[in-house]
């Protein structure tokens, strides 16, 4: 289906270099078994290290828009072509709409540094402050991994580049505007994290609750 709010993608993900192998000595998904006792039953439960993350919704106030990101996502492009009932590749299938985020695994760099950095690299701007909105869990049946949402507004003087990601990220920084960004969040057809979700809501929530 269509998406009527952005434009497709632009596609640099490439079907035929799709290959599923065992994954061997892993870079950032790290497996353990944990043994234990609940009552009277033991058990035993796969787990994964958790890569605890920064999410931030970033504000434009002179285009009056959220920025976000688009970008392919592996694990989402297999979920949906092992279930499709098509041979086709459905290439969007893999894009998803997203928060600026990225993970806390700088060293000597605190939460709020690491969020900063992450709105430079990835959208182009450099945020004047940054307002934490609340800490949640992630991925709680397989890493229990802690996402903190932080809050930014800018404007175009706050401009430092272009984004898109540093090394081999492939990045996409779109402008969604305020007066679609319900009616975005709601539409079931746009692949979308909870944690956009949950952010443009929480803005709607405390905004309207200032007005």
């Amino acid at each position: 289906m269509k998406n009527p709010y952005f434009p497709p993608p632009k596609i640099s993900f490439i079907p035929d270099s799709l290959r599923i192998k065992k994954l061997e000595n892993p870079r950032y998904l790290k497996t353990k078994l944990m043994e234990y006792q609940e009552g009277k039953f033991s058990k035993r439960w796969e787990i994964l290290e958790p890569n605890h993350n920064v999410g931030i919704l970033i504000y434009h106030r002179q285009k009056d828009a959220f920025i976000i990101v688009r970008q392919f996502r592996p694990a989402v492009y297999y979920a949906q072509q092992s279930h499709s009932q098509s041979n086709q590749a459905n290439i969007e299938a893999g894009y998803t709409h997203e928060l600026c985020a990225g993970l806390i695994d700088k060293e000597n760099k605190s939460i709020e540094q690491i969020a900063h950095e992450e709105v430079m690299e990835e959208c182009g701007y450099k945020p004047k402050n940054l307002i934490p909105i609340q800490s949640f869990l992630n991925n709680t049946g397989s890493s229990g991994a802690v996402q903190h949402l932080f809050y930014t507004e800018v404007d175009d003087e706050d401009k430092c580049g272009d984004g898109g990601g540093v090394d081999d990220e492939c990045i996409e920084v779109l402008e969604l505007p305020l007066c679609q960004s319900l009616d975005f969040i709601f539409d079931n057809n746009i692949k979308k994290t909870t944690s956009l979700f949950l952010a443009i809501h929480w803005y709607h929530y405390t905004f309207k609750k200032e007005s």
